[in-house]
């Protein structure tokens, strides 16, 4: 779930992790099959019936009936909704290749086709490419708990944009969010109690055998790291090849298979420390160029830096329109997860702040082959509150701001917030899994982490590469949140030996992006203000 800057007129970026969720997750689950044990009772393989999405549309769209529970698969059934691109060379198909989009609650319906290019040509030669909404999200039967859109809206209004600033702001925040929990639980409390990573890794077996393939080739970008992992571990005699791009420590989303959490998700991640740590490449690349690269270059990357944090401190004393501090906070840290145009167009966000200008429009992106689903803050909080425990007590958010403000900066206060409303979510997962992490598969992982990343450190790929049974880990010298959008052509060449033929990259190697930050002029006329963080934004929600 997210609780993201509601900045009028803007994208919602369904990239990854940079969601803010709302929600809190208590350690449960008796399961044993969530526990390490045997898989739950064998189930009706869907059946699909692949048909154009739309009239000459070149993606399928089909749908897969699955049990709500997993312990008890002959009660209520939900929908998936699954898209699909065909292998598109001739003769040369092998099978498959899964994708989740991350979030938790990217709609896979419509990122994979906004992404479907960014693919490497030798995998989408290969393989289908397939992706679907998970449970709970977008398309498939989904966490919705409104009545009407009006009422959504209303209730958005209701929160600040980006994350609350200070005493008066925080008490609307929680309130909002107390209140958008109860709407939930009044509407479909079953459906909240079943959304979690380890039944998502259920539904994607069904959806392996669905698709006929006798064993599981996955890529899985941000939040579906986690859920690869976890589908490593429930099923590891299943895997043919699995990615895992840019990477969430496994221990540290579970908090290490303990329910009471003293630090919410994402600082256990360290994504306020990686998000830090970007920010400060980035204003020391953009004042190591011109203007006419960068168009919020003071000169240097010293003045860069203290012309960024003026702005931050006016801001908060003077919002530009809708662009407050908070607000401008997290559309920087969404804003670093794309390289290019995103860091681009950031700086020209923040130059037109600079200059006291309310930033123009982003250009529109290419519409996908499927409507654009609902996609409500309560539906990636519903997972992630579910799923990983953060801290319950609302009072003690403040001081982990103020500490995390102290070690990272602005970043900080944005992680910081990124989980608080997880603090009243109550319902936590029947069917959480906490571990093991090291059953051995059937074949290796290939784990890909960058080191610049605003979202996911590189340091959770290296933990992920340590954590399972065997995993190889592929370092991408880089910026911005995943390889799959930020394109490295030694990235692709290894992931398309490794999809195609299981051929590993040798131990320790290391990539490099195809094009540094600010390496070409800006756009004649200026900067057109982008959203910022997976090109296969949806809407403008700041996760």
């Amino acid at each position: 779930m997210s609780v993201r800057a509601s900045i009028p007129g803007r994208r919602r970026c369904a990239a990854a992790l940079a969601a803010t969720v709302i929600c809190s997750a208590v350690f449960t689950g008796s399961d044993p099959a969530l526990a390490g044990g045997p898989p739950p009772p064998r189930v009706a393989v869907p059946q699909l019936d692949w048909r154009p999405c739309s009239p000459g549309s070149t993606f399928d769209c089909a749908t897969a009936e699955v049990p709500l529970d997993y312990a008890a698969p002959g009660r209520r059934t939900i929908d998936l909704a699954l898209v699909r691109h065909k292998a598109t060379g001739p003769g040369k198909r092998i099978g498959s290749l899964l994708f989740n989009p991350g979030g938790p609650g990217g709609p896979g319906t419509v990122q994979m086709p906004q992404n479907y290019e960014a693919f490497p040509e030798e995998v989408r030669e290969r393989f289908d490419i397939v992706s679907w909404d998970p449970r709970g999200i977008g398309h498939s039967t989904a966490v919705n708990c409104f009545g009407t859109p009006e009422e959504a809206a209303a209730w958005a209004a209701r929160k600040p944009a980006g994350f609350p600033v200070g005493e008066q702001q925080r008490a609307a925040w929680n309130a909002a969010f107390k209140d958008l929990y109860q709407r939930c639980l009044k509407r479909d409390p079953e459906l909240l109690r079943h959304v979690s990573t380890a039944d998502s890794a259920h539904d994607l077996d069904l959806l392996r055998q669905a698709v006929g393939d006798r064993q599981l080739t996955y890529l899985g970008i941000s939040y579906g790291t986690i859920l690869g992992a976890t589908y490593a571990n429930l099923y590891p005699g299943h895997v043919r090849a699995m990615t895992l791009d840019s990477n969430i420590d496994p221990r540290a989303w579970t908090n290490h298979a303990m329910g009471d959490a003293r630090l919410p998700t994402f600082l256990r991640m360290g994504s306020d420390t990686t998000a830090a740590s970007t920010l400060e490449q980035f204003l020391t690349r953009c004042g190591s160029t011109g203007t006419d690269h960068c168009a919020f270059s003071a000169g240097s990357p010293q003045a860069t830096r203290s012309k960024f944090d003026q702005l931050m401190r006016r801001l908060r004393e003077q919002p530009v329109g809708a662009w407050t501090y908070a607000a401008t906070v997290s559309d920087t840290v969404s804003g670093l997860y794309t390289l290019h145009p995103g860091w681009t167009e950031l700086a020209g966000r923040l130059q037109d702040l600079w200059q006291g200008r309310v930033p123009a429009q982003p250009a529109p992106l290419p519409a996908p082959p499927v409507p654009y689903p609902y996609l409500g803050d309560e539906q990636a909080g519903a997972v992630l509150c579910g799923d990983s425990p953060n801290p319950r007590d609302t009072a003690v958010y403040p001081a982990l701001e103020e500490a995390g403000a102290a070690r990272t900066g602005d970043p900080g206060r944005h992680w910081t917030w990124a989980a608080e409303p997880c603090a009243t979510w109550l319902t936590r997962a029947e069917n959480r899994y906490t571990g093991p992490w090291n059953k051995p598969t059937a074949h290796p992982v290939l784990v890909v982490g960058t080191v610049f990343d605003p979202s996911t450190p590189y340091t959770n790929a290296q933990a992920m590469a340590e954590e399972l049974a065997d995993a190889r880990l592929l370092t991408n010298t880089g910026y911005g949140h995943t390889a799959l959008i930020n394109t490295s052509g030694c990235v692709n060449a290894h992931e398309s030996r490794y999809f195609i033929d299981g051929t590993l990259p040798p131990p320790g190697t290391t990539c490099r992006q195809d094009t540094p930050p600010f390496a070409t002029p800006m756009p004649h006329g200026g900067v057109a203000a982008g959203g910022g963080a997976m090109s296969g934004v949806v809407s403008r929600r700041l996760r």
